[in-house]
Parts: C-alpha cells; structure tokens; sequence
C-alpha cells in the first residue's frame, strides 16, 4: 500500500532504514533502536497451525554499523517486547513465526496496552480474515516517553550493552485496510473500503479498554507522524478514505 516515509536500503541513513523479509516490511530507526513502521498482509494463506516460536533474538541482517538489539535488552525495563506483526499473524510455519520474534520487529509495549487493548485489536483483525476478508496492516509508535509496569521512562539502556539506549514511545498506531475481495492488492481499494486506524497511549491502565475508543482518522495520525499512508493508493481514494474515521 506503499512506503510512509520513502525508507531505503541505505545507510546513509540509519534512522530510516528500509528491511524487506518474506513476512513484513520495516523502516528501522538505528537511533531510537525500535522500527518506525511495520507492514505486513494478512489473509487466510499466513495461517495455520504453526506454535508459537519464542525465539527472541537479534536481527543479524541489520548493517554491522546499528546496533543490534537483543532478545534480553529489554529486561528488567518495565516493558514488554512488543510484536508489530503478531506472532499469530504469522501461524502458516515455523519459519514464518520465527520471523515476527526479530527484534527489529519489537517496540518497548507497556504491558496493559500490549497484552490487553493492543491484543484484542489484533484478535479482532483475524477474525475479519476469518470471514474471508484480505488486511494490508501498518503499525509503529511516535512520540517519547510511555508508562510501563517499573514507571515512566523515556528510554532505557540495552540490558546486554548500556551503552546503547532503546526509546520508549509514547504512543502506538495502527491502520488496517480490509479488502472484501482478496488478491486485489492496491487495485481492490476503493472510497468504499473501510479502514480502522487506532492511536493509543503507551501506558498502564488500558489493558481493558475497547481498542474502538482510539479511533482515528488516517489523516489525523499523518500529521502526528509525518508519515504519508497508502501513498500507492490513487490520490482521489486515498483524500476520501483517509478523512473517515471507522465506525463498525
């Protein structure tokens, strides 16, 4: 659906680094050591029956010059190593599954808004592909400073190396547009399409709260992030679907 911040695979400029893998896209920022976006497809053929990995590590296809952040840096912080692309979005094999516990596919999650509201938005999101229903997911974070369950903090030194500070986000967003016809790609969206976007606090005490109360617009979260969303989408759909805020 096209690339938010036009990322490249170059490091000149590490802060937004473009990564293709089999299972999702990513802009990597070396500086705040967490993604800026994440984009991944969801339909029925990424689904199955694979457990999940729990293999937590350090993502070596990173240039030799970033540091890589490590499956353990995390520890002791407050905040849970938070997936962009679910690992159960990821489920048709072990392959697959494994990929998602890269950490250049984590943020630092406050543990309410990973395991509760986040959660139940990426439930809900599977049971659309359940109904038949192809999503193109983007998700990231902006902002410093979030609430985990040690407090607040800004950032945290890498528990392997403190040297090397990871940022705390101070909000997560998420877009999902939902083709009723998979297979489409960009050709299936049209002024009709919905589109659930979410912008919620990196904080304690939404863990149970309806993830439909951080509805946005499209709009509304481009001039939070500076990021240009569906940009592959024609300009005449994208001006009607991204000023609408969900209400299904």
């Amino acid at each position: 659906m096209g690339n938010p911040s036009n990322a490249i695979t170059s490091t000149s400029y590490p802060n937004n680094y473009l990564m293709v893998k089999s299972q999702y896209v990513l802009s990597y920022n070396n500086s705040k050591r967490i993604p800026n976006w994440v984009s991944w497809q969801l339909n029925s053929s990424w689904l199955g029956s694979a457990p999940r990995q729990d293999d937590f590590r350090a993502d070596t296809t990173l240039p030799s010059s970033f540091y890589r952040v490590s499956g353990s840096d995390y520890s002791g912080s407050g905040f849970d190593r938070g997936h962009m692309t679910p690992s159960a979005d990821r489920t048709s094999s072990v392959t697959n599954n494994s990929a998602t516990f890269l950490m250049t596919n984590m943020i630092p999650q406050s543990p309410d808004n990973n395991q509760g509201v986040w959660a139940n938005l990426e439930d809900y999101a599977r049971t659309l592909v359940g109904q038949g229903k192809e999503l193109y997911i983007i998700s990231g974070a902006y902002g410093s400073c979030g609430t985990g369950s040690a407090g607040y903090k800004c950032s945290f030194p890498a528990k392997t190396n403190p040297s090397y500070a990871i940022t705390v986000p101070n909000r997560t967003w998420k877009v999902i547009v939902v083709l009723d016809r998979p297979g489409l790609g960009v050709s299936g969206v049209t002024t009709t399409t919905r589109v659930i976007s979410v912008d919620i606090p990196n904080t304690q005490g939404v863990r149970n709260a309806n993830w439909r109360s951080y509805r946005v617009s499209v709009d509304s979260l481009e001039q939070k992030t500076g990021y240009n969303f569906l940009s592959a989408v024609p300009s005449s759909v994208q001006n009607v679907i991204e000023a609408k805020v969900d209400n299904q």
